[in-house]
């Protein structure tokens, strides 16, 4: 059923249910305490280095992008633990999927960070 709820009140109720969504991650989602105390770590990072604010800009979105995908990731992964305890191919396929999602933007953080610090070293 659609909610009758708008405006600031909606936009409330949207950040309380944001808020309870990462908690509840946090408490169940080892992955997801990993990338968030990675992102504590590389964000303030990425705002120090003498890079350009495109640079910076392209580091924190690939370091936020490896969460985002991760608690889609885990949202999938709970949706279909929900429909069954059972092992079906679609399932594992699912999971899989996701996984590989995560991989790729995990992928992609470090080959943008590894081409914007390198020049950096030499």
């Amino acid at each position: 059923m659609k909610s009758s709820v708008t405006g600031l009140r909606r936009l409330a109720n949207a950040c309380r249910y944001s808020w309870l969504g990462l908690k509840a991650s946090w408490q169940s989602e080892e992955a997801i305490r990993q990338e968030i105390i990675a992102l504590v770590i590389l964000l303030p990072l990425a705002i120090w280095l003498p890079v350009t604010t495109v640079a910076k800009a392209l580091l924190i979105f690939s370091a936020l992008l490896v969460l985002l995908v991760e608690l889609l990731n885990s949202a999938i992964e709970a949706v279909v633990d929900r429909i069954s305890d059972e092992y079906h191919p679609l399932s594992g396929k699912a999971k899989d999927i996701g996984s590989a999602a995560v991989m790729v933007a995990l992928l992609n953080a470090a080959i943008v960070w590894l081409i914007i610090l390198l020049p950096l070293v030499n």
